[in-house]
């Protein structure tokens, strides 16, 4: 059985009855059945109990031989396990199922909670960052973490040591959010132990992972889908060139997410993360305002004494917002603009003009090009690929 992508923009009927639960349980924890196949199988077959009544036959047409499903027993000792631990399942269409991301297209078909669910209807921003983390990230990411609960939003974060710890910390009082990368009933690393139980005190812990699970390697990129997914932005704080922070900015981008980030010095090589983040078109973020400025207008809190029209007053006379563009946005009008070069130069103007883009926008974008090296500039106002 391979895995496909979701065959369908709606997500199957949650169960109603505690057998249907169990049933749940028994196909996403049957062999090579993972997110996309559960949610197939579901769109074909209806219900759960139908699909694993028909899992032997599609997986000997996979060529498994002596294939079977999880086992009830199996399925009722992990909802056993969970409810000595204090987690409750929570299934994919559920009324309190987090809607951000129940949009995204590998969203869990169950998450292990425990805690209070009451913050998924809250607006969310993900804060992530270095284990290794430097004093001055730590107390960046407290300041931005206490200020963003001041503004209305609710910190999510994977209680990782570092930036994720530090966030937490400041506000675990107002609640919330831990994705964990195991199961839910087992705190890593184990120094935050005392900061998981801050947490349930008036926030939440979830995961995907069985009850019980010991986090492994190949969890936590799995994990930082869910971080990016439950929020409306993702704020970097301290990110080495290659870690599970950047991964967690790309699951953002593929989700659609702002992704956000605190420039470094260049020599710190916990910033060269962050600041390839800012090269590349994600919004600098020097204090929680800038956060709230970068969110989709129509999704921030209002601020007071301002209108939701596209013009502010400054100074007695009325000014355009500033343009704002994701990172996404950015790689794509990089894209478009070495598509239509060569190395033979072209006007400037003729190279805005086919674009349809606001002068203001292709400018600084061409300058970012050019030091980069990706293009040169020639006498005359031409432009060509580098060479």
């Amino acid at each position: 059985m391979t895995e496909d992508t979701h065959p369908s923009t709606h997500p199957p009927l949650p169960p109603t009855t505690e057998d249907d639960r169990i049933s749940w349980l028994r196909l996403l924890r049957s062999r090579r059945v993972g997110i996309a196949t559960f949610y197939r199988l579901m769109a074909e077959h209806g219900t759960a109990q139908a699909a694993l009544a028909a899992l032997p036959e599609v997986a000997r047409a996979a060529g498994m031989k002596n294939y079977a499903p999880c086992p009830e027993a199996s399925a009722q000792a992990e909802a056993d396990a969970a409810q000595i631990a204090g987690a409750r399942m929570l299934c994919i269409g559920e009324a309190e199922y987090p809607k951000a991301l129940s949009e995204i297209s590998d969203a869990p078909p169950i998450l292990w909670t425990m805690g209070d669910t009451g913050l998924f209807s809250r607006p969310m921003i993900a804060m992530v960052g270095a284990r290794n983390a430097s004093s001055l990230g730590l107390r960046m990411a407290r300041a931005l973490a206490e200020d963003l609960i001041n503004e209305g939003y609710t910190i999510v974060s994977g209680l990782a040591r570092g930036i994720d710890t530090a966030a937490h910390q400041v506000t675990a009082e107002a609640g919330t959010v831990a994705v964990m990368a195991g199961g839910v009933d087992v705190i890593y690393p184990a120094e935050n132990t005392r900061l998981a139980g801050e947490i349930l005190q008036s926030g939440l812990r979830l995961s995907e992972q069985p009850i019980g699970k010991v986090p492994q390697a190949r969890h936590f990129p799995t994990r930082n889908r869910i971080i990016s997914g439950m929020a409306q932005a993702v704020v970097v704080v301290e990110a080495a060139a290659k870690s599970g922070s950047l991964i967690t900015a790309r699951a953002a981008l593929d989700q659609g997410r702002e992704v956000l980030a605190v420039p470094g010095h260049p020599f710190d090589a916990r910033a060269s993360g962050c600041n390839m983040l800012i090269r590349d078109g994600a919004a600098l973020v020097r204090n929680a305002k800038d956060v709230v400025a970068a969110l989709p207008i129509q999704e921030s809190l209002p601020l007071p004494g301002l209108s939701s029209s596209d013009e502010v007053l400054e100074n007695d006379r009325t000014v355009p917002r500033p343009e704002r563009r994701s990172l996404k946005e950015t790689a794509a009008l990089h894209s478009q603009i070495l598509n239509r070069l060569g190395p033979s130069p072209l006007a400037e103007d003729q190279l805005i003009r086919d674009l349809a883009v606001p002068v203001a926008t292709v400018s600084p974008t061409l300058t970012d090009l050019e030091l980069e090296g990706k293009i040169t500039r020639h006498p005359g106002g031409l432009i060509s690929l580098a060479s």
